[in-house]
């Protein structure tokens, strides 16, 4: 007996020790020698019946198929019940620890529940309802059915459901808190007509000594009233955005048709003041000839700048960069605007640094920027004073500076700056035409090359403008996208952008100004002298 006592004890040690190369350690010893036992007996009649399959597959098969296929089934069959014996003896000890069938080993809080506001429910670790507190508990009660059970989240929208239990998830996954907004279906519709409560759930575990989930405490508040000003706001800002699409949709399509027809009138006038088909009677005809072509050449000017501030609104303004020589844009900028400075009696002078040469820019955008700028300079300065246009090179950046003597404008106005169609109201400004889009559009302008903008007046004694651009061109490609656009509806229609704030240089201009009376704001593009 002795023998067979030493040959049982070497068999045992034998599949304990390959038993624990393949099971993970418990923290339990006495679980850990309990898998031991159970995987010794299976061993124990896997053995014994190691000889009886082949035997039995004998009687119906050759001897060379049964032996290796009974063999076969033994070992498969050995193997399947060791994983069945060890999943039998964790699963309902598992299943006992993390799921309490009831609230019974709880403490008792229900007095301290029953002060906190809105609805307090105690939940089990699968989220069913053990019981109901909150001091507004009666009043959500009336509302609603039992929450009890699966009460409560049956009585959840399907789509917040979702939401709730993973937000239950995660406090068994060990989570401090979890919060989330779900609405709950009312027993009948409100007189406003709201079929839900939209309810904010803040929700705590409650775990024991060893850090086990044994309930989860809800609170839920109704937010019904913060939901339905969210709702509310975000149908003004539709609104409004839908309003601002038809006002763009509204000002290219009238600048379209307005274009046609101005064009006809500048032709002809043209026409009769060169007195191709005849002689015109006398000067005061001529005199009115002009007038119409001056006229004429005033509202194209102002309905071409409303078409290009409806497409840059849109974002269908096409940039086509280009390497082309700063110096030149100001000289063209210079002989434009020279005659009309000459008539005011204002000095127009330019001084471009020796280090600028070329920048990789859209020409037609750069000296639309020019002319805006110098031509509002020269508009609000009066007779013997002086317009200064400056271009230097800033690191990677071309600094183009539009200086003035003129009217300057009030600390108190430069927050109007670059807004559509306004202009500083004073007593000079008002002697003087403009649509206020000059600085809309330059601001607009100056964005689409990713540069940035920065103003400094002076009431009294004049402006100071400065425009940064990148010298080559990086921006760009990132701002104006439509290159690889084919065709365009018209009126443009808005597409879909992402708004994102882009924080553009500022530069600042060194000199010494009076305190109090000259203020210099960053603009990033958004804010623009107006003309």
């Amino acid at each position: 007996m002795s023998v067979l006592r030493n040959m049982a004890g070497i068999w045992a040690s034998r599949v304990d020790e390959a038993a624990a190369a393949w099971l993970p350690r418990r923290p339990d010893d006495s679980a850990q020698r309990h898998d031991f036992r159970r995987l010794r007996t299976v061993a124990a009649v896997s053995l014994t019946a190691l000889p009886i399959v082949p035997l039995a597959l004998s009687a119906v098969l050759p001897v060379s198929v049964a032996l290796p296929a009974g063999t076969a089934l033994w070992a498969s069959a050995s193997l399947l019940a060791a994983a069945a014996s060890l999943a039998a003896c964790r699963i309902v000890p598992a299943f006992a620890t993390t799921e309490p069938s009831s609230g019974s080993d709880l403490p008792d809080l229900s007095a301290a529940y029953d002060i906190f506001a809105g609805l307090v429910t105690v939940h089990d670790p699968r989220g069913q309802v053990l019981s109901v507190h909150g001091r507004d508990a009666a009043d959500h009660l009336k509302s609603m059915r039992d929450p009890r059970g699966r009460g409560f989240i049956e009585q959840i929208y399907v789509s917040d459901r979702i939401s709730f239990l993973k937000a239950i998830d995660a406090l068994r996954q060990g989570g401090a808190c979890s919060a989330v907004d779900i609405r709950l279906e009312r027993l009948s519709v409100s007189a406003d007509g709201a079929q839900f409560v939209h309810m904010r759930c803040e929700m705590t575990p409650v775990r024991d000594a060893e850090g086990r989930l044994m309930a989860i405490v809800a609170q839920s508040c109704d937010v019904s009233t913060e939901a339905r000003l969210r709702a509310e706001a975000a149908a003004k800002a539709a609104h409004a955005e839908s309003a601002n699409d038809a006002k763009t949709r509204f000002l290219a399509a009238v600048s379209h048709e307005l274009r046609t027809p101005l064009n006809a009138i500048l032709g002809f006038s043209d026409v009769l003041a060169g007195e191709y088909f005849g002689k015109l009677e006398n000067d005061r005809q001529r005199e009115y000839v002009s007038l119409i072509h001056r006229s004429g050449t005033h509202l194209l000017s102002v309905v071409n700048t409303m078409l290009d501030v409806s497409k840059i609104e849109a974002g269908r303004y096409e940039l086509v960069p280009e390497p082309f020589r700063v110096a030149d844009a100001i000289a063209a900028c210079e002989a434009m605007l020279s005659h009309q400075a000459r008539e005011k009696g204002v000095r127009l002078t330019s001084r471009v640094t020796r280090s600028v040469g070329e920048i990789n820019a859209d020409q037609r955008a750069v000296q639309q920027i020019l002319i805006n700028l110098v031509g509002n300079a020269v508009k609000f300065t009066d007779k013997g004073g002086l317009v200064t246009v400056d271009a230097e090179v800033d690191g990677t950046m071309l600094k183009l500076t539009v200086s003035d003597t003129g009217i300057g404008i009030a600390e108190d106005k430069l927050e109007m700056l670059g807004q559509p169609f306004v202009q500083i109201q004073n007593d000079y400004t008002r002697r003087y035409e403009g649509t206020g889009l000059g600085l809309s559009l330059v601001k607009g302008l100056v964005e689409l090359h990713s540069g940035g903008i920065s103003i400094r007046s002076s009431e009294g004694e004049g402006t100071v403008v400065v425009v940064t651009l990148p010298r080559d061109g990086a921006g760009i490609d990132e701002q104006s996208p439509m290159s690889t656009r084919g065709t365009v509806e018209f009126p443009p229609r808005l597409k879909e952008r992402d708004e994102k704030a882009v924080d553009l240089p500022v530069q600042t201009e060194a000199g010494t100004v009076k305190a109090g009376t000259v203020r210099e704001r960053r603009h990033d593009a958004a804010q623009a002298k107006t003309a």
